[in-house]
């Protein structure tokens, strides 16, 4: 079963990563310290949640999946396609997170952590090289192809070619939650062409986005065989997952951690 509980927290793992060697885990929203709005894993440090509770959760997540908690290489998401390869964990001495929405590395000593809260987690596996990626589609990194991206500077890093790759697409909000203004829609168009009708159902006069089939479409077309889509609405299971849009605004980040093992 792709759910599983550990330590009071509830987390999702995907079945078809589990045949290689990596620690990986999307966390529910269940099992944290942090009250309400953020209850209860919140590990966004920036949404006016208690950063007590914030570190915390952090280390309740780490403890779970055994990994230490200074192995943690994380991002400051800025819907954009900037991309560092972590070649150690992050220095605890960093006041904050360098500016990425993708995250890569080979080395099994580092913790890949991004946070989320109806955007797209992409994670993915080089079977050949093994090296991994992690990655944060919204919007705006689905139209600018984000990943198709992470693909381009994995193989730049470590020779990774997209029939090597295992991807899977975690939680997300799913194209019925997902209404969009005509500039978005335009955008889409513009981008995805002939195919992005099928990415903007339209229902009542509104224009809604699927997020999964357009990251699912570019990662096809960019020659990715095997990916794993979770299936997963942030916006329709709030007991699960934290969602920005179906929570007005006010609400946590759930976390998801990739990490190597070691061979």
């Amino acid at each position: 079963m792709p759910f599983h509980d550990t330590n009071f927290l509830r987390l999702f793992q995907f079945e078809s990563f589990k045949q290689f060697r990596l620690t990986q885990a999307v966390f529910t929203r269940q099992g944290g310290v942090s009250q309400s709005p953020y209850a209860a894993l919140n590990v966004g440090a920036t949404v006016g949640d208690d950063i007590n509770h914030v570190v915390q959760n952090l280390d309740l997540i780490f403890e779970s999946v055994n990994r230490p908690r200074d192995s943690i290489f994380d991002s400051w998401l800025v819907h954009g396609t900037n991309a560092i390869v972590a070649e150690k964990p992050r220095p605890p001495e960093w006041e904050r997170p360098p500016q990425a929405d993708i995250i890569l590395t080979d080395n099994p000593s580092v913790s890949l952590f991004m946070r989320y809260a109806d955007c797209l987690p992409l994670l993915f596996y080089d079977a050949q090289n093994h090296a991994i990626g992690l990655g944060h589609a919204g919007w705006k990194g689905t139209v600018l192809k984000v990943g198709q991206r992470m693909l381009e500077e994995m193989n730049k890093a470590f020779g990774t070619e997209p029939a090597h790759v295992h991807a899977a697409i975690g939680p997300g909000i799913c194209s019925e939650h997902y209404e969009i203004g005509l500039e978005v829609a335009a955008q889409v168009r513009t981008v995805f062409g002939s195919d992005a009708e099928s990415l903007l159902p339209g229902s009542n006069g509104s224009i809604y986005f699927d997020l999964a089939a357009a990251n699912r479409l570019t990662l096809l077309q960019a020659g990715v065989v095997n990916i794993d889509d979770a299936g997963l609405c942030t916006a329709s299971n709030t007991d699960d997952w934290f969602s920005h849009r179906a929570e007005g605004g006010r609400t946590g980040r759930f976390g998801v951690l990739l990490a190597l093992d070691p061979r």
